[in-house]
């Protein structure tokens, strides 16, 4: 049990370090931070489902977050949907 626990945990820092890293600013702001947010409450489906959203393009995932274009039904899910409510807030901000 306890290898399992581990390896969410690793699982759940190799995705926020995806999110972090994706290549435009940004989507690693609404990303980062959205998984920031969530990831540490996701189950392994939910895990599963934003893993598999981290393979999709940059501008797909911007046009669905912006509601540019819908979300295709292989994408629909909580998850997606989840970040698509998503706001960015800069916690750094004064």
């Amino acid at each position: 049990m306890e290898s399992l626990i581990v390896s969410e945990d690793r699982r759940r820092q190799r995705l926020k370090f995806r999110s972090w890293h994706r290549g435009t600013r940004e989507m690693d702001l609404l990303l980062g931070s959205f998984a920031d947010a969530h990831l540490a409450q996701f189950t392994s489906l939910q895990l599963d489902q934003y893993e598999d959203l981290l393979e999709q393009s940059d501008p797909d995932l911007y046009n669905w977050i912006t509601g540019t274009e819908n979300i295709p039904s292989e994408c629909d899910n909580d998850v997606t949907r989840l970040l698509c409510a998503h706001r960015y807030a800069n916690k750094k901000a004064v």
